[in-house]
C-alpha cells in the first residue's frame, strides 16, 4: 500500500525529534570537553608557573559560570510555576531552596539540560494537542540557546583573546593554547549560527534554511575576529592593568549606553540591571541589539566606537613593536589584515540587511498571504454565497432580523517569561 500522508508526518516527526535528542547530546559533549580542557589548562599554566595567565582564566571562568548560573535562576523564579505544572522533571525541584542549591553549586545547566532530555523523551508523540507543551519544550530550547551565547562572551571570547595573546608572546602554538584557542572558535561559532536560526525561526514562523546563518556568521566573524585581534596585540605588550582599565572603562560606558536605551527583557528590576550589564559585556566583542528604535543608527555608531577603539589598541601595539614581526609576518601586514577584515565584515553585514534579514522573509511571507487571500476570496463567496449586505437598520436583505455580529475574540493571554523573552529577541533581531 502507498504511503498515506499521515505516516509520511510521523516518519519525518520521528527524524526531527531523534536529530534534536542528537544535537542536544553532541552540545553537551561538547560542553563536557570545554569543561575539561579548562581543568587542563588552569593545570598547565600553574606548572609553567604562569600565575598570571592562570589568575586571568581562573577569573573568566568563575565568573562566567556566576552570571549564567545567576540567569537561570532568575529564569526558573518567572517560569517554575508553569514548568513545575507541565513537566514531571521539574516537579522535584519546586522548592526554591534545592534549586538554589543546585545552581549556587554550578549545576544550573545540567539541571536545563536534562529537564530538556526528560522532556523530550516523555513528549516525542506529540501532536497538535499538545501544542502548549510543545511550545514549552521551544523556549526552553531557546532560553537554553541563549545561555550559551552569554557564555559564549563572557567564557570563550576571553579565552580566545588570552590564547591568541600568549601565542603572539610567545610566538609558538603548545597543545594547550591550541586546543583551547580552536574549543573557544567553535564555541563562539556554533553559539552565534544557533542563536541566530532561533530568533530566525521565532520571528519569521517558517523553517530557514542555512544560508542565511552562514551569511550572518560570516559577517560576525569578519567583525568579532579583528577586535579580538587588537585586543590581543595590544595585551601582549601593554601590563594586564592597563587592558583591564580599558575594559573597565569601556563597559561602563556601554552599561549606560544599554540603560538609556531603557531595555525591558528581564520580569524584574534587579534581573534588567544584571541584562544590562551582560548587554554591555557582550557590547565589547561584538554588536547585540537590544531596541526597536534607529537599530542602523545605534549599529553604525556602536561599529565607530569599536573601530576607534581598536586603532587605538593597534596603534599602541604598533608603537612598541613597529619593527616585530607576528611569526614571521610583519607588523604592517597585521594591521592591513585586520583592518582589511572589519572593512570586508561590515559590508558582508550591509549584503545581510539587504538580502538575508528575516524582515525581508517576513514581508515576503505576508505578501505571499495576502495574495492568496485575494486568490480565495471569490471561492469563499461562491461556496457559502454572497455575503448579505446590511441596510441602515442593521438589517439584512431577507428581512429576517439583524445579522448577529461576531463575537469578540477572547484576551490575549499574559505572556510567561520564556514567552516574553522569545517574543522580545525575536523583535529586536
Amino acid at each position: 500500500m502507498p504511503t498515506t500522508p499521515r505516516n509520511c508526518n510521523n516518519t519525518r516527526g520521528k527524524m526531527e525529534f531523534f536529530l534534536e535528542i542528537l544535537s542536544d547530546i553532541v552540545r553537551f559533549l561538547f560542553f563536557l570537553l570545554d569543561v575539561v580542557l579548562d581543568i587542563w589548562a588552569v593545570v598547565t599554566f600553574y606548572q609553567e608557573e604562569a600565575y598570571i595567565s592562570m589568575g586571568v582564566l581562573i577569573f573568566v571562568l568563575v565568573g562566567s559560570s556566576v552570571l549564567v548560573q545567576a540567569f537561570s535562576w532568575l529564569w526558573y523564579n518567572y517560569d517554575s510555576k508553569l514548568l513545575s505544572e507541565e513537566f514531571e522533571f521539574l516537579k522535584k525541584y519546586r522548592n526554591r531552596g534545592l534549586l538554589g542549591v543546585l545552581h549556587v553549586c554550578q549545576l544550573g545547566v545540567f539541571l536545563r539540560f536534562a529537564s530538556m532530555m526528560e522532556i523530550s523523551l516523555r513528549n516525542r508523540n506529540l501532536s497538535s494537542k499538545d501544542g502548549q507543551k510543545e511550545g514549552i519544550v521551544v523556549f526552553l530550547s531557546n532560553d537554553l540557546r541563549l545561555l550559551r551565547l552569554i557564555e559564549t562572551f563572557s567564557e570563550s571570547a576571553p579565552q580566545l583573546t588570552l590564547m591568541m595573546t600568549i601565542i603572539v608572546q610567545r610566538e609558538e602554538v603548545e597543545w594547550v593554547t591550541g586546543l583551547k584557542t580552536l574549543g573557544s572558535f567553535a564555541a563562539i561559532i556554533s553559539s552565534v549560527v544557533m542563536y541566530h536560526r532561533a530568533t530566525f525561526k521565532a520571528k519569521v514562523k517558517v523553517k530557514m534554511t542555512w544560508m542565511p546563518s552562514l551569511v550572518y556568521f560570516l559577517w560576525n566573524f569578519l567583525l568579532i575576529a579583528p577586535r579580538l585581534a587588537a585586543v590581543a596585540l595590544a595585551a601582549s605588550t601593554l601590563p594586564y592593568g592597563m587592558i583591564a582599565v580599558h575594559f573597565l572603562l569601556l563597559w561602563i560606558t556601554f552599561f549606560l549606553w544599554a540603560w538609556w536605551q531603557k531595555t525591558d527583557f528581564m520580569d524584574t528590576k534587579t534581573g534588567e540591571w544584571l541584562y544590562r550589564g551582560t548587554v554591555a559585556l557582550i557590547w565589547y566583542f561584538c554588536w547585540f541589539n537590544v531596541s526597536h528604535y534607529d537599530c542602523r543608527g545605534r549599529g553604525f555608531m556602536y561599529r565607530f566606537i569599536i573601530a576607534v577603539d581598536s586603532a587605538i589598541l593597534l596603534g599602541l601595539w604598533w608603537w612598541d613593536c613597529a619593527q616585530a614581526s607576528v611569526f614571521g609576518i610583519s607588523a604592517w601586514v597585521v594591521l592591513v589584515c585586520v583592518g582589511s577584515s572589519y572593512i570586508v565584515g561590515i559590508i558582508v553585514n550591509v549584503l545581510y540587511d539587504k538580502l538575508c534579514h528575516p524582515k525581508r522573509s517576513a514581508a515576503k511571507d505576508k505578501s505571499d498571504t495576502d495574495d492568496s487571500e485575494n486568490i480565495l476570496a471569490p471561492q469563499k463567496a461562491c461556496l457559502g454565497g454572497e455575503t448579505p449586505s446590511m441596510d441602515e437598520a442593521g438589517m439584512d436583505e431577507a428581512g429576517i432580523g439583524p445579522i448577529k455580529a461576531p463575537s469578540p475574540p477572547p484576551p490575549p493571554k499574559s505572556l510567561t517569561g520564556a514567552q516574553k523573552r522569545m517574543q522580545r529577541l525575536a523583535d529586536i533581531f
